[in-house]
């Protein structure tokens, strides 16, 4: 039979009040009585319950955290950097999905209303930014990994360099001599989308080499989508010696329709695209990306969530981590 609390209690002669103030360090004791209870605890091998020891320290040592999928390739990374952090610290981790669109919210509406978790990391999942700040303004402590652009300020935030990412890799283009890019875009609603078109169409436009509407394709950051833009671009005739796409999945899809179609890259074309998913480098040739720090945003967000609950306020601005460029031989031979 596992020991209990009452059996710590009945040994050591005290109240089972008494030994949950010495587990939890509240309240005023003797330490001659504290000494003896930690001693019984010591002989019987007694071992608290975490959740218990938590209820009574008002904290369930469990941080939950929200994202849309975690089928998106980059999610594995942040996702890694958080728990990096939790588990070293002695938290868990309580991992809610939007694979089930109002079902799944419902689900996790209901963790929060049993505060199943001290505070909270988000992924944005589309259309639940209000929600979430809703729950923010009532006490729950949030912060959102940021990879939209779209926080007003009112939830911290863990962001990254978008627009001057974007930049880097047009001027990488621009260096190797391509002044004919096509660009490949994701959503146009979503915050990165509009920072990564601006901070590369900004370049070209400022080298004398502006974007021309023709060689603009909205995507949605599929691979499919990626080699839909592609193939479309030749059979109309476009000309373009170049190809950047806001995500690396879309650059993939990009370069197999490019091979398909009988273009060598880079030779031919060359391909960049952004966050630098574990793909990018085993692609054939191994992708130019703009690297995301995923794994350190993830790492930055779960401090920053644990810095408040020792008491540290969470930042009134969002934290930037900067990207950086990866060559590779898709753009350079």
């Amino acid at each position: 039979m596992p020991i209990t609390i009452a059996d710590v209690a009945a040994r050591a002669k005290v109240s089972k009040t008494t030994v949950s103030r010495v587990l939890n360090g509240k309240g005023e004791l003797d330490e001659s009585t504290a000494a003896r209870v930690r001693a019984v605890i010591d002989e019987l091998g007694y071992v608290p319950s975490s959740r218990a020891v938590g209820l009574a320290r008002g904290r369930t040592r469990v941080v939950g955290m929200l994202v849309p999928s975690l089928t998106w390739p980059w999610i594995g990374d942040v996702l890694q950097g958080a728990v990096d952090v939790l588990e070293t610290e002695r938290y868990g981790l309580l991992l809610f999905t939007c694979n089930r669109g109002e079902e799944s919210m419902r689900q996790f509406g209901a963790q929060v209303s049993a505060k199943s978790f001290d505070g909270l990391l988000v992924i944005e999942p589309e259309g639940t930014l209000d929600y979430i700040a809703t729950l923010h303004r009532r006490g729950l402590p949030v912060v959102l990994i940021d990879d939209r652009d779209q926080t007003s300020g009112e939830i911290p935030s863990i962001g990254t360099t978008q627009h001057d990412g974007a930049g880097s890799a047009a001027r990488h283009l621009l260096e190797i001599g391509r002044t004919r890019p096509l660009m490949i875009s994701g959503p146009e609603r979503f915050g990165c989308t509009q920072q990564r078109h601006a901070g590369f169409a900004s370049v070209f436009a400022d080298a004398g080499h502006p974007i021309a509407a023709d060689r603009l394709f909205v995507g949605d950051f599929t691979f499919d989508r990626g080699a839909d833009a592609v193939h479309a671009a030749l059979e109309s005739g476009v000309e373009f010696d170049s190809v950047f796409a806001h995500n690396d999945l879309a650059a993939i899809g990009a370069m197999q329709a490019l091979l398909d179609a009988g273009r060598r890259i880079p030779q031919d074309v060359a391909v960049v695209g952004f966050d630098d998913i574990p793909t990018a480098a085993h692609t054939q040739p191994p992708l130019t990306t703009v690297h995301q720090p995923l794994r350190e945003m993830g790492e930055a967000a779960a401090r920053t969530l644990l810095a408040h609950f020792e008491g540290t306020p969470l930042p009134n601005r969002p934290t930037i981590i900067p990207t950086t460029f990866t060559t590779r031989p898709s753009t350079v031979a």
